[in-house]
């Protein structure tokens, strides 16, 4: 495509053929665009010898480049002609497909799933987009409007995509353009606030999600901030909560209920995906009109989300999930403790480089849910695990937690005391394959880690 006819922005490069648009310099290809967008961390501008010897031909940039054309705008003009521009070259595919966004502290990966499952089984073509595609929850708009296009050419038009929107990518403007057709709000609690800095802040991105420039009409669970979202909602939105659902019970594994008058089984567990199945059917209903019956009869074919409530063994229960926030920890063991008779085991971390404030908050969450808590590495990134894990513990006796810094052998610490009535929460890193502890990044998974343990035990 011509850059002028990209955007008016590209007027300054006249005829020059653009391939593709980039804003990470590794994967600029020759006749890429790369977009030097200035970071929080870092500046696009020291990428650009990169990019060009990657084969870029022009650049966005807030300043002049001595080594390629270079169309100059300002860093707020960047970020929207990044998504603008990033859609268009690939032929705007979200203009052609049925999209859900999700956005909210936890739950956001499980909703999308469950939205994918339930649209599968109605029928429809569906796939879901998140933390379990990306490496990103929601990727920069060169790759996502890339894996939209590519969805599209794979599925066809029309195909429900249900997209995992997370704060930063609402602030940063990395889905503007993605008009969904309904936007979804789980919930909010402490989290990102090394990046948001307040929780009002935290919440004005969320709510971005619920404005006429995003979506066409919002779902959201009842809660104290959910309330606040509806009030606040400039599109036409409905509330969801735990009193939709009659006849209610709730195990590890099953969910069964009354929903709108009809019988569901649905083949998760936890307490926390009652409000999960609520909101995805919900969006369900808002996206595609089919009957009551049949949405309630597809949640029958759902399936676990990887890490998230995923019990590997029975007896005693060995539990992954991704809790990683206050929110999320408290909720799973709240319910471990309605669905074991004997003692709440928890294997728990925190990431380094990240939200600080929440780890005593955990520690103590921990400290008055759980009768047996081992502390260990979670991603400690350039952190000192040790000084993560001092932290955690807070104000506490140390005698009251069992430190562990070796994820591997924590776990074997928790299974080797374990008895068959106990229960075993091994949280904070859900379906991720990997740790980082300094620079080094390691295989590592939790699921594997118990699998191999149960196989050849000491």
């Amino acid at each position: 495509m011509k850059a002028r006819d990209l955007d008016p922005r590209l007027s300054s490069l006249g005829d020059l053929d653009i391939t593709r648009i980039d804003n990470l310099s590794g994967e600029c290809q020759p006749g890429s665009l790369f977009v030097a967008v200035p970071g929080t961390q870092s500046d696009g501008t020291q990428y650009i010898p990169d990019a060009i010897a990657r084969g870029a031909v022009a650049v966005v940039s807030t300043a002049p480049s001595t080594l390629a054309p270079t169309a100059v705008l300002s860093a707020t003009d960047i970020r929207d002609f990044l998504s603008l521009a990033s859609a268009r070259i690939v032929g705007n595919p979200e203009e052609h497909l049925r999209i859900i966004s999700v956005t909210g502290t936890n739950g956001k990966t499980s909703v999308t799933h469950f939205v994918r499952d339930i649209a599968l089984a109605l029928g429809e073509s569906a796939t879901a987009m998140g933390t379990l595609s990306h490496v990103r929850t929601t990727p920069a708009p060169p790759a996502l409007f890339r894996s939209l296009r590519d969805i599209l050419d794979r599925e066809g038009a029309g195909t429900v995509v249900a997209m995992e929107v997370s704060s930063h990518a609402l602030d940063q403007g990395r889905t503007d353009g993605v008009i969904a057709d309904v936007a979804v709000f789980t919930n909010l609690s402490h989290d990102h606030l090394d990046y948001h800095v307040t929780m009002d802040d935290y919440f004005a991105a969320k709510a971005l999600l619920f404005t006429p420039e995003h979506s066409r009409r919002g779902v959201v669970v009842e809660s104290t901030w959910g309330q606040r979202l509806l009030e606040k909602a400039t599109v036409p939105t409905i509330s969801v909560s735990r009193a939709d659902f009659t006849s209610l019970h709730v195990g590890w594994n099953e969910i069964t209920a009354v929903w709108r008058g009809h019988d569901l089984t649905a083949p998760v567990g936890g307490a926390v995906n009652v409000l999960n199945l609520a909101a995805a059917m919900a969006a369900v209903s808002e996206l595609t009109n089919m009957p009551d019956r049949d949405i309630a009869d597809a949640v029958s074919k759902l399936h676990v989300v990887p890490g998230r409530y995923q019990v590997v063994q029975r007896h005693p229960d060995i539990v992954i999930d991704y809790a990683h926030t206050p929110d999320g920890l408290q909720q799973i063991l709240s319910d471990a403790r309605t669905m074991t008779t004997g003692r709440i085991v928890v294997v728990f971390g925190c990431g380094g480089d990240r939200d600080r404030e929440k780890r005593p908050i955990m520690g103590d969450i921990a400290y008055r849910s759980a009768d047996v808590r081992i502390i260990t590495t979670d991603n400690s990134r350039s952190e000192d695990p040790a000084e993560i894990a001092r932290e955690i513990v807070g104000s506490h006796s140390g005698d009251h937690f069992h430190v562990e810094l070796n994820r591997r052998r924590a776990i074997e610490y928790a299974m080797s005391v374990a008895t068959a009535d106990d229960v075993i929460i091994i949280a904070g890193k859900g379906h991720e394959r990997t740790q980082t502890i300094g620079a080094t990044v390691s295989d590592f998974s939790d699921v594997d880690t118990v699998r191999e343990l149960l196989e050849s035990p000491c």
